[in-house]
């Protein structure tokens, strides 16, 4: 499948230290509606006035007349397409028309078209005819005409004219997926409902190259523009909004996290809703695409699975529900229930939806991409980034406001009215007893019986110590502060140490990775002061079909906390002996490998393991616990956060990654940028315990006194999970259901050869070591 960045973008390959899957955007976006729902050419003229307004947050390169992208979605043009089309068209709602942007060279443009009325018929549907659409030559500059497709309007009906409405849009929706897949073409939209057009622009351009858009019968109830500003990135055709169903401004942090997820979900992914044949549908987002292309093709598989928008989006941008204890119950398991399914796509939004009759706006748990509303004596409804977008008399303004975080503003253009946000989500939270569900099937880990607490001797502490490098620095400079205090020490000395890859000792592969942060326009978190939108707690253990909903996809694992004592990791590991959880089941992999045997060993083993924990998913296991206890003499440890990567990616490879929770029982582990780093590759919970065992070793030594060994190690393991909540608040991310798996960070000193192969999607930007040296490095410490 041809990555979206390939198609009409002059984005380069990777180079030196650019990187194209770094590429993020910051926009404005507005929203213009008519709550009497009848198309009028003024509402596609006050969203360009609107955009036009919108110009300074959209950016231009070195030639003015290239734009960052600009777009607008507006209802299917029903009667203004009847007289440009020469077509004898079905009744609105019993045909779909769209634009597809096709290759301007003969061979390409033929390969679309012809893909595209084969897969048409394949799928019940018949191509009525094609339109080009007139555009406006020379108005782009050199790099936007360099890269400009063509523009064909295309006509698609039911073949045998009798599916209409959502069960004709599913239809079209598939073929123009898989249209999509094969060929170089894209689809801006292809719907029964809406229609886009948009492109490598500025705001005063839009209308002028697209003449369409000025014709007095072009006429629509809704329209939704949008300015992009590509944040030091280069802009596409293709990535401009509006997508199929929204327009986006913010980033979203967690997107590789994100993806990773859904690509893994798709191997359980079932619904009657597209027949048969899901897999003709896959990949769900396309490669190269940008986080908002991510977000929109996640929200539109949701919305024509069967949830409204809406709800698609409370699922995908949900509000900060895990501390409101003013939260209304139902709502709060709504939230609940749903997070056993989809991780928040976390990060700056303002959403602008539509599905054709409904509009609305969807604000992040943050509210940090603010939008704001006027409705008007004519009904009227403005909705923008800001104020001012479009010139009306102040006199005429009924009513203004500002969207709240997490809040949805919703008109309902059939019913010709704005429904109210709590009265929305009321109704969504109670269509079905997630309430119930959630009470009947989620345990917490807290719950189950405890296990024996057993204490290692002196003299096993320090052999394994030595094993995994601690130094007397660590273990008191900051394991016995964290232990002492519940909190990380606190210094202000900076670091002369070199970089791991610089450096003539063994470091940890931890010490490779460097975090990322929010910067340009993505502002950070305090994890302090903005306590209530943030969230330790997580929900562990098989994700079920993510286009359906049953009791059982509540049937989850709850921890407070990512960070797990051994005794709470005893509790995990004998999960099925509990009669409350006899369905859950917990396999421990070996993480050793023999030293002796060098590269070839390591790497034997990790494939080894990325086996085993295939076999023990097939075999029914829930979670699997990574662990590199017992080494000895032969056995050396693999370091834990390679083997995390690998088996995470793994499964994601072979579609079993939501089928059971990642728990690392890791000796290498003793500080939050080690838990982060785990948790960031796709541990659920860590587990410590060569750290923990070694703070209940100095309580006994009396470094840390006052205190006893289970009060120790519980300092320590609430130290290190509110380290992690800070690193997630550096990057701007809320939850740690979001930072899992969300590789934020890179990498300073590995291999490309190393990283596509064990972590991929992380930025390597200047290279380094190999596996033989990650080998030569375990042996220096295990002699």
């Amino acid at each position: 499948m041809l990555p979206l960045t390939s198609r009409f973008s002059s984005l380069p390959a990777a180079q030196g230290l650019y990187r194209p899957d770094s590429e993020v955007d910051s926009c404005g976006v507005a929203m213009i509606a008519t709550l009497r729902g009848t198309p009028q050419h003024r509402i596609v003229q006050h969203a360009l006035e609107a955009l036009r307004n919108l110009d300074h947050r959209g950016a231009v390169g070195a030639e003015e007349n290239t734009g960052d992208g600009t777009g607008i979605m507006v209802q299917l043009p029903d009667a203004f397409l009847r007289e440009v089309s020469g077509l004898d068209l079905p009744p609105l709602g019993q045909y779909a028309a769209g634009i597809a942007f096709v290759p301007r060279e003969a061979d390409g443009r033929a390969a679309v078209l012809e893909t595209l009325e084969r897969v048409a018929a394949e799928e019940g549907l018949r191509l009525l005819g094609t339109r080009e659409v007139p555009v406006t030559d020379g108005l782009v500059g050199p790099s936007a005409e360099a890269v400009r497709p063509d523009f064909v309007q295309v006509f698609l009906a039911d073949a045998r004219a009798e599916r209409t409405g959502l069960e004709l849009e599913r239809a079209v929706f598939a073929t123009r997926r898989r249209v999509e897949h094969a060929t170089e073409g894209y689809f801006p939209s292809l719907s029964t409902r809406v229609m886009v057009y948009k492109g490598m622009l500025t705001p005063v351009q839009l209308d002028e190259f697209y003449p369409d858009l000025r014709d007095p019968r072009f006429a629509s109830a809704l329209a939704i523009v949008h300015s992009r500003f590509s944040t030091n990135t280069f802009p596409a055709w293709p990535l401009a909004h509006p997508f199929r169903t929204l327009a986006h401004n913010g980033e979203i942090n967690t997107v590789i996290g994100n993806r990773n997820r859904v690509r893994a979900a798709e191997g359980s992914m079932a619904t009657d809703a597209f027949g048969e044949d899901f897999s003709r549908l896959l990949p769900i987002t396309t490669p190269g695409g940008s986080d908002s292309a991510g977000l929109d093709e996640v929200a539109e598989l949701l919305h024509l699975s069967g949830r409204s928008l809406p709800h698609a989006l409370m699922m995908l941008v949900p509000e900060p529900w895990e501390n409101d204890e003013s939260m209304d119950p139902d709502l709060r398991a709504f939230y609940e229930f749903h997070a056993a399914l989809q991780e928040p796509w976390d990060g700056p939004a303002a959403v602008v939806f539509s599905d054709g009759t409904q509009v609305g706006a969807r604000l992040d748990r943050n509210g940090l991409r603010p939008l704001r509303y006027w409705v008007m004596e004519d009904d009227l409804v403005i909705l923008g980034s800001e104020t001012g977008l479009v010139d009306v008399p102040r006199s005429e303004v009924v009513r203004t406001g500002r969207i709240a975080p997490g809040e949805i503003f919703l008109l309902d253009l059939e019913a010709g009215e704005i429904v109210p946000s709590d009265e929305l989500k009321h109704e969504i939270a109670t269509a079905r007893p997630y309430a119930t569900w959630v009470k009947e099937q989620k345990v917490a880990l807290g719950d189950l019986p405890r296990r024996e607490h057993i204490t290692h001797s002196r003299s096993s502490v320090l052999r394994r110590q030595q094993t995994f490098g601690y130094t007397e620095e660590e273990l008191r400079v900051l394991l016995a502060p964290m232990a002492a205090k519940g909190a990380e020490p606190l210094g202000a000395m900076g670091t002369d140490t070199p970089i791991a890859v610089l450096s003539d000792r063994p470091r940890l592969l931890f010490d490779y990775f460097t975090q990322m942060f929010a910067q340009v326009t993505n502002p950070p978190l305090d994890s302090l002061r903005e306590e209530i939108v943030t969230s330790l707690g997580v929900s562990i253990g098989r994700s079920r079909n993510l286009l359906d909903a049953t009791p059982q996809h509540a049937r989850q694992l709850s921890l407070d906390a990512p960070v797990l004592d051994s005794d709470q990791l005893a509790q995990l590991l004998a999960v099925d002996a509990h009669p409350a959880t006899a369905d859950f089941h917990t396999v421990r992999l070996r993480g050793l490998y023999p030293v002796a045997g060098g590269t070839a060993a390591l790497r034997a083993r990790l494939e080894e393991i990325c086996e085993e924990a295939v076999a023990a998913i097939d075999d029914g296991a829930t979670f699997l616990v990574l662990s590199d206890r017992d080494t000895n003499q032969v056995l050396a440890p693999i370091p834990s956060l390679l083997m995390t990567s690998a088996v995470q990616h793994h499964l994601v490879r072979t579609g079993r990654r939501t089928s059971a929770a990642l728990v690392v029982e890791a000796g290498d582990v003793r500080e939050v940028h080690h838990a982060a780093l785990l948790i960031g590759y796709g541990a659920s919970a860590v587990t410590p315990y060569l750290a923990m065992e070694s703070v209940e070793e100095l309580v006994e030594r009396g470094v840390v006194s006052d205190l006893s060994p289970e009060q120790a190690v519980a300092n320590l393991a609430k130290s290190l999970s509110k380290g992690v909540l800070k690193i997630m608040s550096k990057m701007g991310i809320s939850t740690v259901a979001s930072y899992r798996g969300a590789q934020i960070f890179e990498a300073v000193g590995l291999s490309q050869e190393l990283v596509d192969t064990w972590f991929p999607g992380t930025i390597s930007r200047i290279g380094g070591i190999d596996l033989e040296v990650i080998a030569e490095e375990i042996a220096a410490r295990h002699a």
